[in-house]
């Protein structure tokens, strides 16, 4: 899609920090992470609801894998799977690390974004990106 802010990601007209990538789906940092590590995950086909993505079972395969390396490169307790559906008119999972204490008490509250800057988040992405390979 011509205005789709993920679809100009996926042709490198937007930068972005990178953790994965293969040739049917790109994960990358979300710019207002809920915690550190938070990654979407999302088709490189423009679908407009994850139900739409096809292969469907590979898309959630993908976001398991994902989620592990997540766990490993953050030491996070659980990565928390979270389908919105709403802000962007792409497809995407949110892959969102739970940590003890980390301020999201009972679950994941979307107005709790951590202030990361840009060396932090290159740090993070490289270490999810080289947690991906391992696996």
């Amino acid at each position: 899609m011509e205005n789709c802010i993920f679809c100009k990601i996926i042709k490198k007209e937007i930068p972005c920090y990178q953790v994965y990538e293969d040739n049917l789906f790109l994960g990358f940092l979300d710019i207002n992470p809920l915690n550190l590590g938070h990654t979407l995950l999302i088709p490189k086909n423009h679908y407009q609801w994850v139900d739409e993505v096809e292969p469907y079972n590979v898309y959630w395969q993908t976001a398991r894998k994902l989620s592990q390396a997540i766990q490993i490169a953050t030491n996070c307790l659980i990565v928390s799977k979270v389908v919105y559906g709403l802000g962007v008119n792409h497809a995407h999972i949110h892959l969102i690390p739970k940590y003890e204490n980390d301020d999201h008490i009972g679950g994941i509250h979307p107005n709790n974004i951590k202030n990361l800057n840009s060396a932090e988040m290159t740090v993070i992405a490289k270490k999810i990106s080289d947690s991906v390979s391992q696996l």
